[in-house]
């Protein structure tokens, strides 16, 4: 059955130097409706998402020249596309430090390629819906010194513009929109990956962590995004703090 997701063929890199795993990843994708476009290094790889601007990719960790590590971080630096990286490696150090690195999700060899290809679509089907999000209640919020502005997509700190992930940027468009109110990891996941979403829950962390980065002076010690232990997080306003 072919993919339902566009009418035009999504474009998914597959990173990936073994043939052995790449031939039929390749196969089994395009029959199912993909676009497939193959880099068998990390050099091809960026060389491919800089000039072709794929809708995912898909990036082993074991490369001939650099690893997928290293790779994942330069790509998020200049790519939104989500990174889905394929590894034989399933510890959780590896796992952790591949969503730390821009990975949106983590998939451990041997794997099937039904949960794969699940795995791609519900990514698809998310970013296909934060593109063609309609206008929340409120397209403008304030909050302290952020400043968030839903129409042009578009986040600013005291006057300055901050790059955001369409995640990112769901996420904290989620927050503000509740100001106060402690909204629920569940909740947020659904916000900002969807319902349908099977990847580890632990992303949300790493994007929470990343946020803050970007948002607060000291990402340790947070002024607007807490921590609400054993729930979820909560956006406040520093400036009213004391009053």
């Amino acid at each position: 059955m072919k993919s339902p997701i566009a009418a035009v063929p999504p474009r998914i890199l597959l990173v990936e130097d073994d043939e052995a795993i790449a031939e039929p990843l390749s196969f089994g994708l395009q029959n199912e409706g993909f676009c497939i476009l193959r880099a068998g290094n990390g050099a091809q790889a960026l060389a491919l998402a800089r000039d072709e601007r794929p809708d995912v990719v898909l990036l082993d960790v074991m490369l001939p020249d650099v690893d997928g590590f290293t790779v994942c971080r330069t790509l998020r630096r200049a790519s939104t596309a989500p990174i889905l990286m394929l590894t034989a490696r399933g510890q959780e150090l590896d796992r952790v430090m591949g969503l730390e690195l821009g990975a949106d999700d983590y998939i451990v060899k041997p794997f099937s390629f039904r949960e794969l290809l699940a795995r791609i679509r519900a990514i698809l089907r998310r970013r296909q819906l934060d593109r063609a999000e309609s206008p929340l209640p409120l397209d403008r919020l304030v909050v302290g010194e952020i400043v968030l502005d839903r129409t042009a997509r578009q986040v600013w700190r005291r006057g300055q513009l901050i790059e955001l992930s369409p995640r990112e940027f769901g996420l904290l468009g989620a927050l503000m929109e509740r100001l106060g109110q402690a909204l629920s990891r569940s909740e947020l996941l659904d916000r900002a990956w969807g319902e349908e979403w099977i990847g580890n829950p632990r992303t949300l962390d790493v994007h929470i962590r990343w946020l803050r980065e970007k948002i607060e002076d000291d990402a340790a010690a947070p002024a607007y995004i807490e921590t609400v232990r054993g729930h979820g997080y909560r956006f406040v306003d520093p400036t009213t703090r004391g009053h």
